[in-house]
């Protein structure tokens, strides 16, 4: 018979952190429930043991908790969620407690939120895309399944417009697809922003939303995307559906893992993070991919600020060694009018090859996305000549560059953001900008592929 022990020697409370003293048989990472002796226990993990103190951090926060007050229960096994189709439609906190009004979610079986990266050994390569309906993303860094790909931006930008508009219009082709958004630190103007975006995906039942909002508990931000990534992993290898788990932002991630850090008092790193923010990161995004054998696939894509615009930033800069590439939004292109205010030559999807061309996405795709990229990379020389010499000292060839650049931001980056453009569309949009340049210069396209399109 398991006998269960009720804890209530509380030596010290800090800020998230709850210090039980005289415990024994508690392991790391092990849930516990606060009994705070008003009938609506909260829930804790084990961040460490040390000899017979155990440090929990609870997920409620500990605001008007009391040490001769307060009795800690250990449950023998780390913290679960149940998996299951029932979170299909749902719209939770961080905590994965309803928000809708809407019963607790139940599920055939628990799955522990701490998950595990996927084995390099059972991965299969990714080869297949996910269109977003953004021309930016589709054209020029075509998102792949099973690919992690963040989304640098700065304060100020509509990074979360652009992670929603993903989210409500995203497809796999014709194949079982759901998304999971992970809100974290948003403000409540942006949560409503981000269910009313959704709104429509979560009513056809392929949506999952999990919503941390800024005035909630900071343990719960740790909590939040490991939940969405245990829902997603669920719904991806049990039920063979394709999973985008779009995840902001992961600053206000990264920082309320600062926050708890600096209540246990550990040594910090680089800009007062914890020294092991990398590996803490590298836990979430390894968890994306496709396993031999099953058919699902989870896809991840982080949104990120960088505070002052500083791509070396902590976050930014370990984002960037463990993910596939990046999609970089700019002030400089937000003050020209574009929507979304992505710059394509500062973005990368290296998976890119895998996902598109032949048999995946059309025959022209990669050549077309070569193209413009270097015509957009000529044009840029262009532009920093004609700030030196004068845009009336250009050569006639020079001046086409910079028509071909103002085509591009005009017509093929810039669109509503309630818009979705099939893959065709954006396609077209693209030779109609390189039909801006003559012939000789469009060197990476294929000579039968020019004349078909009479170039």
């Amino acid at each position: 018979m398991t006998v269960v022990v009720d804890y209530t020697d509380i030596t010290e409370l800090r800020g998230p952190l709850l210090v039980v003293r005289r415990v024994s048989g508690v392991g790391w990472d092990e849930a516990a429930l606060v009994d705070t002796g008003d009938g609506s226990p909260r829930h804790g993990a084990v961040l460490e043991v040390d000899g017979d103190l155990a440090v929990v951090q609870v997920l409620e926060g500990t605001e008007g908790l009391r040490p001769g007050g307060t009795r800690v229960r250990f449950t023998g096994e780390v913290m679960h969620v149940p998996v299951g189709d029932g979170w299909l439609g749902r719209v939770c906190n961080g905590r994965a407690e309803p928000l809708d009004g809407g019963p607790p979610v139940l599920g055939r079986r628990r799955a522990p939120v701490s998950g595990y990266p996927l084995n390099p050994v059972h991965r299969e390569p990714p080869s297949e895309p996910v269109l977003t309906g953004v021309s930016a993303i589709d054209a020029l860094t075509t998102l792949v399944r099973g690919q992690k790909l963040p989304v640098f931006s700065v304060a100020g930008l509509p990074h979360l417009a652009l992670a929603t508009q993903v989210a409500a219009q995203a497809t796999a082709g014709g194949d079982p697809f759901a998304v999971v958004f992970a809100g974290m630190g948003l403000t409540h103007l942006d949560a409503a922003a981000v269910r009313d975006g959704l709104e429509e995906r979560s009513a056809a039942g392929e949506l999952v939303l999990f919503l941390n909002t800024a005035d909630d508990p900071v343990v719960e931000r740790i909590l939040t995307p490991r939940v969405a990534l245990t829902v997603a992993e669920h719904l991806a290898f049990d039920t063979g559906r394709h999973v985008l788990v779009v995840m902001a932002d992961m600053t206000a991630y990264a920082e309320a893992l600062r926050e708890v850090s600096a209540a246990r008092g550990e040594i910090p790193g680089r800009r007062a993070y914890p020294g092991y923010l990398y590996s803490d990161l590298a836990s979430l995004y390894e968890r994306c991919g496709r396993v031999r054998g099953r058919p699902g696939s989870v896809t991840v894509l982080p949104v990120l600020t960088m505070p002052a615009g500083d791509i070396t930033h902590p976050v930014p800069d370990l984002t960037g060694y463990i993910t596939e590439g990046q999609v970089v939004l700019s002030p400089q292109v937000q003050a020209q009018g574009v929507y979304p205010p992505v710059e394509p030559l500062s973005s990368l999807s290296r998976l890119m090859r895998k996902g598109a061309g032949p048999g995946r996405t059309r025959a022209d795709h990669l050549d077309v996305a070569a193209q413009v990229l270097a015509a957009l990379a000529r044009a840029r020389q262009t532009r920093e000549l004609a700030d030196l010499v004068g845009s009336d000292a250009l050569a006639p060839t020079d001046r086409l560059y910079l028509g071909f650049e103002r085509e591009v931001r005009a017509h093929l980056l810039d669109q509503r953001p309630d818009e979705a453009r099939t893959l065709d569309r954006t396609l077209e949009l693209a030779w109609q900008a390189l039909a801006v340049l003559p012939r000789r210069e469009l060197t990476m396209l294929p000579a039968a592929l020019l004349d078909e399109r009479g170039l």
